[in-house]
């Protein structure tokens, strides 16, 4: 067990944990176990942790390919998964486009408020004055009947194929710097062209995710792989830290939307 752990962060044991009942679940039931949606971090610790070649296999699907939150199923070797078998429901929010603008946030935190838990919705889209949701089939009824507005806003709920979600379209760019430590505060004040004086507050004012969870300790060690995002300033990964420069500099390469 300790050889599993130490490829990833304390932080993440818990779930590492959660994995192996699930996993358990399915070799003693010998029947497939649906999990509710996952981030791209959470699902690449599911694929480490039930590897390949094993009497348990994990699919993940969040409505098209290239979406970002996903539900995983995890199900034995004879089972062969259907799309039906992950239960998604794309609901298109109706609303007065012409008088109200609605942004990932507030849709966010009116689903919250009613309730629900964040793992039951996968990606939120927005495309010009289209918003789109993807959630759990199991919510899709009371979703229906209590989400009726966002802020002070009116809305109702429209299902739709989850082909006709909108598509996600990233552009990234580049960049190239070198750090004095990988220091979260250090390596966000660098991603984002500001001092770390203005990064830290940001950080222990709980403005900052790392792989999608709050981090608020300003010496938290960034990791090749990490996806940062700091509210207000957009999302990076960190893509490769290529050593150290003669200044004793870390080097890192960074992919930042733009």
């Amino acid at each position: 067990m300790e050889q599993l752990y130490q490829h990833f962060r304390g932080e993440e044991r818990h779930f590492i944990d959660q994995v192996l009942e699930w996993k358990e679940s399915v070799l003693n039931q010998y029947s497939p176990k649906l999990i509710d949606f996952l981030d791209p971090r959470e699902q690449e610790i599911v694929s480490s942790v039930i590897g390949e070649n094993t009497d348990v296999k994990v699919s993940f699907l969040g409505g098209v390919d290239e979406t970002e939150r996903k539900r995983a199923l995890l199900y034995p070797e004879y089972f062969q998964p259907e799309k039906e078998d992950f239960k998604l429901t794309l609901f298109e929010v109706q609303y007065a486009s012409k008088f109200v603008n609605l942004d990932h946030r507030q849709v966010l935190g009116s689903l919250m408020s009613l309730g629900l838990k964040r793992s039951k919705f996968g990606d939120i889209r927005f495309f010009q004055d289209v918003v789109q949701l993807v959630c759990a089939s199991e919510i899709a009824d009371y979703l229906r009947a209590n989400f009726q507005e966002i802020g002070r806003a009116k809305i109702s709920l429209k299902e739709k194929d989850l082909n006709d979600l909108i598509p996600l379209v990233e552009e990234l760019q580049e960049l190239v710097t070198t750090v004095s430590s990988l220091r979260l505060d250090v390596v966000g004040a660098a991603i984002h062209n500001i001092s770390r004086q203005k990064m830290q507050p940001l950080i222990t004012n709980g403005h900052v995710k790392v792989n999608w969870k709050t981090v608020e300790s300003v010496s938290f060690e960034c990791r090749e792989g990490d996806t940062l995002s700091v509210r207000g300033y957009g999302r990076s990964k960190v893509a490769v830290i290529e050593g150290k420069t003669k200044k004793d500099k870390w080097r890192i390469v960074v992919h930042k939307q733009k």
